[in-house]
């Protein structure tokens, strides 16, 4: 199914925006310039890079994302280390699964996120702290 770049977009926003960690209490984006957002402001190479894979392996989805997105972002440094991936403030990357799902989706294709766990995304859990109060 073929989408233009402005539907895709519009349908990712409606999926990421409402779950997003920056929205408002009336569903504003929160961030001070929400041009700065790299998902949006790079969503023509996410689009492009997401719609180059034909994977259910979701690091073939970051390995794309790192390659044709990220080193185009000026928040990359040039040893390939991001403060903003590295600090979680990153769109992109904190919602990846979301916007590989979404796109995929609306393109006619299905991402198989069976056996998908913490491990997949390289994301450590770790117990809650007690807190005494």
């Amino acid at each position: 199914m073929d989408r233009s770049l402005a539907e895709l977009e519009a349908l990712v926003r409606k999926r990421i925006c409402s779950v997003c960690t920056d929205r408002t209490a009336d569903d504003q984006c929160g961030l001070e310039q929400p041009s700065s957002c790299a998902l949006f402001r790079l969503f023509p190479e996410v689009a492009q890079a997401i719609q180059s894979v034909q994977s259910d392996d979701i690091q073939q989805y970051i390995d794309a994302i790192r390659s044709k997105v990220c080193t185009v972002c000026a928040g990359q440094a040039p040893d390939g280390s991001c403060e903003t991936r590295q600090e979680v403030r990153c769109a992109l990357d904190a919602y990846l699964l979301l916007v590989v799902d979404a796109i995929e989706e609306a393109t006619g294709k299905t991402f198989n996120k069976q056996g998908l766990g913490a491990g997949a995304l390289n994301i450590e859990i770790r117990p809650r702290p007690n807190l005494q109060l």
